[in-house]
């Protein structure tokens, strides 16, 4: 059957449930049920600046914004306008759409410098801003490559061969050139005995080049290619994007890395973005510089002028220090300027962040002579310059000590070329061992993994726990410039690429499009509710103090954080199978999400982006045959047997998606489409035969069908289905959605069953593997998160009553529970998490009686102590090298990730404790 579309169904019904249950509702949620019935042209939807102030420097913007459903698709453009009537011309396109045809999200890019400082409303209508046409004037030429002109500076972009960019310039003068991607990689470790590697060096190589988006305020390019050695041995592919807005000098370059190695013998040794800076003028008017700690510089010239045992004038000095043009030498005193070439000329300089905690510069003069240290601070920005006042080069690496050992390189700047290299994996760094940990501890069968799965929670199978096919995200940003900007502007640029500024929709704007499902502003209403709030903060809290005090940094790690701690030793888990590196494990990335959805926190944004490149990227397979899945939790992120779509869920990918609409977010779910087929070839239950003994049987699916769970493997391959459905208005994905949802409907059990045998071909289950087989993960993986939306956009009548009715039951009394599925009860996992389920049904079912057992159900397992710092006796008694950190006994991010989504949507459907 066609479903037919339901409109804000779910708010209606929260109304007169609460209503019913003397529950007062929050006045967003009725907002959001008022805006949601849909206008046929909203007025406008506010934007904010993320940090809540305009930044210093902003070379251009990109957001999505959400529009409620009905709203109408403005063809003529939109713009960003201020209640002062300050207007700011946006470059805007769909990004994705109701049901009915309306528009849900835009995308839109501002030129730098445009937007007002505090933010504004976008409103249909393309009106021009009030600023110079040169100023913001950006052009695309196709011809042999792409040429991208940009406030002044032309990009020539090749599309084919070593170079992503040939060159830029700005007028007559060529300030860049020659930008390309370098790797080394040796065969073998450096602490083997006796172990002497082969090291290969590799440069990009580019294959394709498609514009994306050709202006006019925003140009998007994609290249795709490969690492080649000098033989033409490819490995390492890439796909990345170039970044030009009107009105900037800057290009910021996003590149995603697959590791296509073999493991036991390609060692990659460095990861670097080279590229090249004509040098001109005297040695002494060329500038070297390096962002410093809390805002500093550090600035000094090839051939210094300061500190010389004669002064050259205070002139010279000065206009060295600012990085301007000196005087004419003749000027100068005889008694410095005729012996000036005694003054040594430094050509090579290094800034290398091997930690999180601390860099170091060094110099030299030229290769073949020593390097001595110039200076040391802490966390480095991760800008560089090099240049004259005839121009130069400014760069940056984002996320620069977090994904340390990272490097910055210029070299021969004495010279008519200088070299500059972001390093975004050092090559003095040892080199990276991504082999599996331990030699298998004899685990030969299913049966004798499953013995050990039970000891130390790791799914082991040999071969399985391989790197072969996950990736890596990184952003670097390049300026071409006409001269050595001032000390200031180099310190902003440094803040920028640091924390990129961001522009954001505003959290009551999202609300009240009706756009993310079950959420609401905090509310601090009741004290029952206050409690509820000061612990959510705290848990927040908690996990962003946990990676800053115990180091969660690293080119692989950054952005994930810990399953479980360990009590005896005072650390979290890292090295105990399953209780180490959390992947995702029961919706954090979507806790994350939530909770900066409905406080707006800036910190709480920046957690779950690197989160969200982490699991989008490390977690899941890109490439090869896990293609498509994810990997369980565990001591490498890559090293469990269990790959499933539950880790790969693009439910985690979809609202950063939206909200900055973000391309490389879209291709990972998009790369997601079609990932139900590996299951074919990769059975996820294939071990549950062998528990008890070796050799034991289980059902198989017919040809052509696979064993699928409902919540944790269908609900998160609907997720990218979903995406998909609603970035392209292609009904084949709704299609897939409702086959899915009509068959789990058709079965005896329905969504009692747990799980069914699943016919690729048509999208729908055909059976069901056993009787009633509830587990309790089917729901800890986005499901609840999805079906609050999906039920909303698809009315498949017979599937909406199957899903209340797990709702209702999951936790019901055994009694009520026998008496509904005929089957013997059993007690229940993650009972707490399932209270939003009860909750949700009590709303659309207009039930006080579930209302009240939600609140009974959330409350079982009691409050968890605050956080506490450890004391000097437990850190002596642990294990702890740290200085004294936050800690709580017991703690483990799934009980943290679950608490934090229950509270959130338990307290948006239902607001006031039931009594």
């Amino acid at each position: 059957m066609v479903p037919h579309i339901r409109r804000r169904t779910l708010l209606a019904a929260t109304a007169t449930a609460a209503l019913s249950a003397g529950i007062s509702l929050s006045g967003s949620t009725q907002a959001a049920g008022q805006a949601g019935a849909g206008q046929a042209q909203s007025p406008g939807a506010r934007v904010r600046w993320l940090d809540g102030t305009a930044p210093v420097v902003d070379e251009g913007q990109c957001w999505g914004q959400a529009w409620p459903r009905g709203t109408r698709y403005a063809k003529d453009g939109y713009s960003l306008v201020t209640e002062s009537g300050a207007v700011a011309g946006l470059q805007s396109w769909p990004l994705g759409w109701w049901p009915d045809g309306s528009i849900k999200w835009t995308g839109h890019a501002a030129a730098a410098g445009t937007v007002p400082a505090i933010g504004g409303v976008v409103q249909p209508g393309l009106v021009q801003p009030d600023v110079a046409a040169a100023s913001a004037s950006l052009r695309v030429e196709k011809g042999e490559g792409v040429t991208v002109n940009c406030a002044g500076v032309f990009w020539h972009v090749p599309g084919r061969g070593p170079a992503l960019i040939r060159s830029a310039t700005i007028g007559s003068n060529q300030v860049l050139a020659e930008i390309a991607l370098v790797a080394t990689a040796q065969d073998q470790p450096d602490d083997e005995a006796g172990a002497v590697s082969r090291r290969t060096a590799y440069e990009s190589h580019i294959e394709t080049l498609v514009v994306e988006q050709d202006g006019p305020l925003r140009a998007v390019l994609r290249l795709e290619g490969n690492h080649r050695d000098g033989e033409g041995s490819g490995w390492l592919p890439f796909s990345l994007r170039l970044y030009f807005h009107a009105g900037s000098q800057c290009v910021r370059i996003v590149h995603s890395m697959i590791f296509d190695g073999d493991p036991a013998k390609s060692f990659i040794r460095g990861l670097g973005l080279r590229g090249q800076v004509p040098m001109r003028g005297a040695l002494h008017d060329r500038h070297i510089r390096f962002g410093g700690e809390n805002g500093g510089l550090w600035a000094e010239a090839v051939r210094p002028l300061t500190g010389l045992r004669r002064d050259p004038g205070k002139e010279f000095r000065e206009a060295q220090i600012a990085g301007r043009a000196t005087l004419d030498l003749a000027s100068m005193a005889p008694k410095v300027r005729d012996v000036l070439q005694y003054v040594p000329a430094w050509g090579d300089f290094t800034l290398s962040q091997p930690n999180s905690e601390g860099f170091t510069i060094r110099k030299r003069t030229a290769e073949g002579h020593g390097w001595i240290t110039a200076d040391t601070a802490g966390r480095a920005p991760g800008l560089g310059y090099c240049g004259s006042p005839q121009g130069g080069v400014a760069f940056g690496l984002g996320d620069f000590w977090q994904r340390a050992p990272v490097r910055l390189d210029i070299r021969k700047a004495g010279s008519d070329m200088a070299d500059f290299t972001m390093w975004y994996h050092a090559p003095d760094a040892p080199p990276m061992d991504m082999r599996f940990y331990h030699d298998g501890l004899g685990e030969t069968n299913y049966y004798l993994q499953n013995k050990a799965l039970d000891i130390t929670y790791e799914d082991y199978q040999p071969d399985w726990g391989t790197p072969v096919g996950i990736a890596r995200t990184t952003e670097f940003r390049i300026w071409a410039l006409a001269a050595t900007p001032s000390r200031d502007d180099l310190a902003n640029m440094s803040a920028l690429v640091a924390k990129p500024p961001r522009l954001v929709a505003d959290s009551a704007s999202l609300q009240a499009a009706g756009v993310f499902g079950i959420w609401k502003a905090p509310d601090r209403a009741s004290p029952a509710l206050a409690k509820i709030e000061d612990r959510a903060r705290n848990e927040i809290d908690f996990y962003l103090g946990q990676i800053e005090q115990r180091r969660w940094y690293g080119f692989w790690d950054y952005g994930d954080v810990m399953h479980s701690y360990d009590n005896d030793r005072h650390v979290w888990r890292y090295d105990i199978g399953g209780f180490a590196w959390d992947n995702s494990e029961l919706s954090t990335d979507l806790w994350l999400w939530y909770s900066y959805l409905r406080t707006g926190r800036a910190d709480v944004f920046r957690m779950a982006e690197a989160m969200g490149r982490h699991t989008g990227e490390v977690d899941v397979y890109h490439t090869g045959r896990f293609k498509g899945l994810g990997t369980r939790h565990g001591v490498q992120h890559w090293a469990d047997s269990s790959k499933q779509p539950r880790i790969s869920n693009a439910a985690y990918r979809r609202i950063y998606y939206f909200l900055t609409a973000d391309e490389r977010a879209g291709d990972l779910m998009r790369e997601l489409l079609g990932a139900e087929e590996r299951l074919g070839d990769i059975d996820i239950e294939r071990k549950t035969a062998d528990v008890e003994a070796p050799g034991g049987t289980r059902p198989r699916p017919p040809a052509g069908q696979v064993e699928m769970s409902f919540g944790s493997v269908w609900g998160s391959l609907a997720s990218a289905w979903l995406a998909e459905w609603e970035r392209t208005g292609d009904t084949r994905w709704r299609d897939r959605l409702v086959a899915g949802m009509e068959s789990i409907a058709a079965l005896p059990d329905q969504w009692f069953a747990g799980t069914g045998f699943y016919e690729l071909a048509s999208g729908r289950y055909r059976s069901q593997v056993r009787g009633v087989d509830i587990a309790h993960l089917n729901g800890a993986f986005g499901v609840f998160e999805l079906h609050a939306e999906l039920l909303e956009l698809v009315d498949v009548p017979a599937y909406r009553e199957a899903w209340l009715d797990y709702c209702e039951f999951y936790n019901a009394p055994a009694e009520d529970f026998q008496r509904k599925t005929k089957a013997e009860w059993k007690p229940r996992g993650l009972r707490q998490g399932h209270a939003r389920f009860t909750a949700y049904a009590a709303v659309m079912r207009k039930r006080p009686d579930l209302a009240k057992r939600a609140w009974e159900e959330f409350a079982s397992q009691g409050d968890r102590p605050d956080r506490v710092a450890s004391n000097p006796a437990s850190r002596k008694a642990g294990n702890s090298v740290l200085k004294p950190v936050d800690e709580i006994v017991g703690i483990s991010t799934n009980d943290a990730a679950q608490w934090g989504l229950n509270a959130i949507q338990l307290t948006a459907l239902i607001p006031e404790t039931a009594t």
